[in-house]
């Protein structure tokens, strides 16, 4: 196939289709955006596994975790065990311009990397998803306070991005060499603490029909799980991008206000997400020892899962 252009050796097709629809936006637009934000977006995928959200004409989306086999081959890879598929897959690292191009040029909007490097763990994260509401948006930020309010109560600090949806997220960088179970149960305890700030606002209850219209402080993300990059498109009209604000402006913005083609401008020379990330934090060993005590929240659902249906058969 004939290329539209080339950058950086990477050869670009099919630039002038529409993105996806409801986008309202081209190929072009993806790559050209990407592109633009290069310098932000690429060092929070550096030696990250990389899962990414394709979107093909005539399609629907599609997360892609393996690299596929006709990847060029100066796309570097990892190999990692996945204990849920109990397989090894090999993800994609996209280090480079270079790279980062070629997942544009395949249509990669949405770009999920792990939350780990090189091996290691490098932030605590909680992922706030309000209900279905007129205002959601405006719930996820409250929560999102409540979080903040909690770890300023343990001495600790975060930054805070828009999640390109309806959500939140908040990320705690943390030191090298912190435990993946310590993570994890420091996540279950910093939810549990900011839900009990304000239990009328925000619940840990991992299954839906027990949320009661509360915003869901999700502490699931530790471990193998990934979260949308920041300055990551989504495949949602008009495609938003995962944008980093100051926490004062939280409740002056809305989603909307961050897409694919107003973030560049947003962003003239800087890195707020760079800018606004604290440094790596020891973890408080009394929140480590509350979250080793809370269950895991999507093991308790699946034994709660069981028992609803046996209760359900009984009657």
């Amino acid at each position: 196939m004939a290329a539209d252009e080339t950058r950086d050796g990477v050869d670009l097709t099919n630039l002038d289709q529409p993105l996806f629809d409801g986008a309202g936006a081209t190929k072009r637009d993806l790559v050209d955006y990407l592109d633009a934000v290069r310098d932000r977006i690429l060092p929070v995928l550096r030696e990250r596994p990389l899962s990414v959200v394709r979107v093909r004409p005539g399609q629907e989306p599609f997360m892609q975790k393996n690299l596929p086999k006709y990847a060029p081959a100066w796309v570097r890879s990892v190999s990692v065990w996945a204990e849920a598929s109990r397989r090894q897959v090999t993800y994609a690292l996209c280090d480079d311009r270079k790279t980062l191009l070629w997942f544009a040029n395949q249509r990669a909007v949405e770009f999920h990397p792990a939350l780990y490097a090189g091996g290691h763990p490098t932030h605590l994260v909680l992922d706030l998803d309000p209900p279905e509401h007129d205002d959601s948006f405006s719930l996820a930020v409250r929560g999102a306070l409540l979080v903040r309010q909690a770890l300023t109560d343990m001495g600790l600090a975060g930054a805070v991005k828009t999640s390109g949806a309806k959500g939140v997220h908040v990320f705690v960088p943390v030191l090298e060499g912190t435990a993946m179970d310590d993570l994890a149960a420091a996540t279950r305890a910093l939810a549990a603490r900011a839900e009990r700030l304000d239990p009328a606002l925000a619940t840990t209850a991992f299954i839906r029909e027990d949320r009661e219209g509360k915003v869901f402080l999700d502490s699931t993300r530790a471990g193998g799980a990934t979260v949308v990059a920041t300055y990551s498109p989504r495949i949602r009209p008009g495609v938003p991008v995962s944008f980093p604000l100051a926490w004062a402006d939280l409740e002056q913005v809305a989603p909307g206000d961050f897409t694919l083609r107003t973030a560049p401008g947003l962003l003239k020379d800087g890195d707020p997400w760079a800018e606004h990330m604290p440094a790596p934090q020891r973890l408080p060993a009394d929140l480590v020892e509350e979250g080793h005590t809370i269950p895991v929240a999507r093991v308790q659902a699946m034994h709660e899962g069981k028992r609803r249906a046996r209760a359900r058969r009984a009657e």
